[in-house]
């Protein structure tokens, strides 16, 4: 897995927007935002609410082109996703793996992104980073904007710290060790199938969503279980399950049943209530690092940037 460079005061980085479009009055605070970091942002057409193509940023191709424009840019030092929403995954076969390969960069982004860190880990083997986007998340607590400038900057290794009263739960004790993977449960629904489906094997799994009923993470979950990704990981972290409401509360399973009967029976080590993923305080996490989980002590150990 190739670790690449942290960002650096002034590091210019490419704003992009695989996915969904950035609001027009949205982007001049994401630029600030990203100002106020210490870097300089450098928008792609992506980014401007004029290229939108109905429910996307901007057609396929310059979404992809943007991409693969900001990797093989020398003067570029990193690539943020200003935002998710829909349709990162309609631009995997579109992507320049050689030459991503020959120019690892600093990549970040989360929800609908999730397909973009599956492909770069998987087909690219670089490191990418889960961490808040700057359209989405203008004002981050203290606590995540720690974990973000660590996720930019370098220093996202070791024990990871929760915030007061947001350590997670054991669901099944044990330990285990493998590199982290995963993210938006849905994205990596979507992936089975395909020459981009996630792969789990011996791998920690990571997985959050929003807004889904809760009939329908027991269906995606499911899915996971019957495509054998419980099976063959190493060991599973379960993170924010943000508005996943059941739609009938009188005749339901809660999460935590849901849960119990679809991963405990797997017998890998696992947890739930990780901070990180849609919710207000979250943690940043570098997708493709090798990571220890002790789901007795709810503890995560990063190993160090290029550490195997």
């Amino acid at each position: 897995m190739i670790t690449p460079k942290s960002l650096f005061p002034g590091a210019r980085v490419a704003l992009v927007a695989p996915a969904s479009a950035v609001p027009a009055d949205r982007l001049e605070t994401a630029l600030e935002r990203v100002r106020r970091l210490g870097l300089k942002p450098v928008i792609y057409p992506s980014c401007r609410f004029e290229n939108r193509d109905g429910y996307f940023a901007a057609p396929d191709a310059q979404r992809a082109e943007d991409l693969n424009r900001a990797f093989s840019d020398p003067t570029i030092d990193g690539i943020w996703c200003i935002r998710g929403g829909y349709g990162a995954h309609r631009l995997q076969p579109l992507l320049d793996v050689d030459t991503i390969r020959r120019n690892p960069k600093w990549f970040g982004g989360y929800s609908d992104v999730t397909a973009l860190h599956t492909f770069l880990n998987q087909e690219c083997d670089l490191e990418t980073y889960h961490c808040p986007m700057p359209s989405t998340e203008p004002d981050p607590d203290d606590y995540t904007l720690e974990y973000l400038r660590k996720a930019l900057f370098g220093g996202l290794a070791g024990e990871l710290r929760y915030p007061q009263a947001q350590r997670p739960v054991t669901l099944v004790p044990g330990r285990a060790r493998g590199p982290l993977c995963g993210g938006n449960l849905s994205l990596l629904i979507a992936s089975l199938g395909t020459p981009w489906e996630i792969d789990t094997r011996g791998k920690l799994l990571f997985l959050e969503d929003i807004g889904e009923k809760t009939y329908r993470v027991d269906s995606m979950l499911t899915q996971l279980r019957n495509a054998g990704k419980f099976r063959d990981c190493a060991g599973i972290l379960l993170g924010a399950w943000t508005d996943c409401e059941p739609e009938i509360p009188e005749r339901t399973l809660l999460l935590p049943e849901i849960f119990r009967q679809l991963i405990v029976p797997a017998g890998k080590p696992a947890v739930m209530g990780l901070p990180c993923g849609h919710c207000e305080t979250t943690l940043a996490l570098p997708l493709g690092r090798s990571c220890r989980l002790d789901a007795d002590g709810c503890a995560i150990f990063l190993e160090k940037e290029g550490e195997a």
